[in-house]
């Protein structure tokens, strides 16, 4: 028998009291429902690239299910070892941690090839969550999170050099239009539009280039979109790094926050914020995709498609895509700026995931674990013999950038914004 020690003791007091906080009827559903047909092992990226038992959304989640056993079910209570529960050790949770981090993207494709539709998805948020609070969150995602955290507390020391930068910034959009009177607003008070940008000039200066051409009322955000503790499961964090915005875009009075191209950073100021607040946001949010979208159907942006005239592929995000539901926008954007738009198959709410999302791309570490995951996404980029890939996700195009290095892709990978930018006439 197993000596569970007095730190062991603790972790699993806070691991139990986590796991029956967390585990509603939406993830009680996804614990009882499974009748283990294995129809989910196809579905998944990690399966399909490395075809082995523990790759399978099914085997992970009953890792998981062990536990919940152990916590929360009275028979597994009493015969722990009728169902495979397991007490809590340091090791148990360690191991759990690793698959709830670093075996699923939760990118959710199983959910939807399931004929049960088990979200396998929500039970390892819900370990992520539990592995967090416990201490096994990966280091390089709390240290990201608390940065951000960090940012808002010390924003007057960050406030001069953002500042110095996007005027840097504000003279390559003028020179790009060939106009001074060009502009990057930051603390526009009645603007419109927040514009919510990641750290980098990709996700600011084409962006800028639009609206200005579009004349577009518009202000630049202060903080970034990335919301790193979404990914660790602490819905704490995460408020409070939404909250930077919503008070943000609140004193400026605007009214739309606009996302760039970030998947993560969408779904979580779209669709989870108003469940964490537990209220609708005083202000409608959209992503870039979906005011370039309507841009070019209202004739605001003159494009030339013979501009991006090699092939183009484009690769779903699986959060603005599958859970998003922005499939027709991007691919709507494409036509019109591009000369040879080619699909991947199979693509929309089936595409695969990249194999870098939900944080994996953050973690040196992992490497090795995306790029074997990545392999279907390789193979599925080079049979479209595309020159170009598109995606509207930043930790989707790193991954792909480094997919092509790895597997000799040979392709550039790219944004929507920077692509219609390219092709203003």
């Amino acid at each position: 028998m197993e000596t569970i020690t007095v730190e062991e003791q603790n972790k699993t007091a806070l691991a139990r009291e986590m796991m029956e906080k967390l585990v509603d009827r939406r993830v009680l559903t996804a614990l009882e429902v499974c009748v283990r047909c294995g129809t989910c092992a196809e579905s998944c990226h990690y399966y399909q690239s490395d075809p082995k038992t523990e790759h399978t959304p099914y085997y992970r989640a009953e890792q998981v299910r062990r536990v919940y056993r152990q916590f929360m079910d009275p028979v597994g209570q009493a015969f722990p070892g009728w169902f495979g529960a397991k007490p809590t050790t340091d090791e148990a949770l360690s191991r759990l941690a690793e698959i709830a981090f670093s075996s699923c993207t939760l990118c959710h494709r199983c959910t939807f090839e399931c004929p049960f539709g088990v979200e396998t998805a929500e039970i390892m948020r819900v370990m992520r969550s539990v592995a967090t609070a416990c201490g096994y969150g990966p280091e390089m995602l709390v240290e990201i999170a608390n940065a951000a955290i960090a940012k808002e507390e010390n924003a007057d020391l960050f406030r001069d050099i953002f500042l110095d930068q996007v005027k840097e910034l504000e003279k390559e959009v003028q020179d790009k239009l060939g106009s001074s009177e060009a502009r990057i607003p930051v603390n526009q008070k009645g603007a419109r539009l927040l514009y919510v940008p990641l750290a980098g000039a990709h996700t600011i200066v084409p962006q800028a280039i639009i609206f200005n051409i579009a004349r577009e009322s518009w202000t630049l955000s202060m903080f970034d979109t990335a919301n790193y503790a979404v990914f660790l499961g602490d819905i704490t964090k995460a408020k409070r790094i939404a909250q930077r915005i919503i008070k943000e875009a609140e004193a400026l009075e605007v009214q739309e926050v606009i996302i760039t191209e970030c998947g993560h950073g969408y779904t979580a100021m779209r669709w989870d914020a108003p469940k964490w607040f537990g209220h609708p946001l005083p202000f409608k949010v959209r992503n870039i995709i979906e005011v370039i979208d309507d841009y070019i159907r209202d004739g605001v942006l003159p494009v030339n498609p013979a501009t991006n005239g090699e092939p183009v592929t484009y690769h779903d995000s699986c959060n603005l895509g599958r859970k998003g539901g922005l499939l027709e926008e991007p691919r709507r954007v494409l036509r019109a700026v591009v000369g040879d738009f080619r699909e991947m198959t199979p693509n929309r709410l089936h595409s695969y995931c990249c194999g870098g999302g939900s944080g994996l791309v953050a973690v040196p570490e992992w490497k090795d674990i995306r790029m074997q995951a990545g392999k279907l996404k390789a193979d599925q980029i080079r049979q479209t013999g595309a020159k170009t890939v598109v995606t509207s996700c930043d930790n989707c195009r790193f991954q792909i950038g480094e997919l092509s290095q790895y597997y000799d892709l040979g392709v550039e990978v790219t944004s929507v914004s920077e692509l219609t930018a390219k092709a203003l006439v």
